[in-house]
């Protein structure tokens, strides 16, 4: 096992740590709050596990922050002479349960959050309905097909194809085809309806 640390996991945990400082949580507070156990957490924090999307979609929900807002290190968004970004320098993270990445385009003080996901053949990825509480969003499928389950609502997507996520629900990311799929995600603070 190697002793190198992921830059990007290193930051995702010193920010998990920093967001449950701020409200004073404790492990077991953050564990109850988001359903991910203690030593999970723990290992997240640092630097020493990978969280999945699952669980970063649960830490994100406890927080009532968009998970784009856990990989900003600091939380202090980029300065306003860096307008431009290169796309070797968008922030890219592998969930390692099932390949699913993610890169975020728009910068953490843009008021919109933009992020493109690319889905492997055969992945499925859920996220609690209280990740999608606080935000309105909308996702696009820019190639491939995605099932998305919203609840129990079920929407076939093609490329193209957009939905706007109505009142909070549990939901499920699905690519059930033999290639790969790639949407964007749009999303705006504000309670969602």
């Amino acid at each position: 096992m190697s002793n190198i640390v992921d830059p990007l996991v290193a930051r995702i945990g010193a920010r998990i740590r920093a967001e449950r400082d701020r409200r004073r949580w404790t492990l077991a507070e953050l564990a109850e709050e988001s359903g991910v156990s203690r030593a999970m957490i723990h290992r997240i924090e640092r630097g020493e596990s990978n969280p999945t999307a699952v669980v970063l979609g649960k830490l994100s929900a406890a927080f009532r922050l968009s998970v784009a807002t856990l990989l900003d290190p600091d939380g202090t968004g980029r300065a306003e002479a860096e307008r431009v970004r290169r796309a070797e320098e968008a922030p890219r993270w592998l969930d390692p349960e099932t390949g699913y990445t993610r890169r975020q385009v728009s910068t953490p003080g843009f008021p919109a959050e933009v992020a493109e996901i690319r889905l492997p053949a055969g992945a499925r990825v859920p996220y609690p309905a209280a990740a999608f509480a606080f935000h309105r969003q909308i996702i696009w499928v820019l190639d491939g097909q995605l099932t998305f389950h919203e609840g129990a609502t079920v929407h076939e997507l093609e490329a193209g194809d957009t939905v706007e996520l109505g009142a909070p629900a549990p939901c499920v990311f699905v690519n059930s085809t033999e290639r790969e799929c790639r949407y964007a995600v749009v999303l705006v603070r504000g309670e969602a309806p």
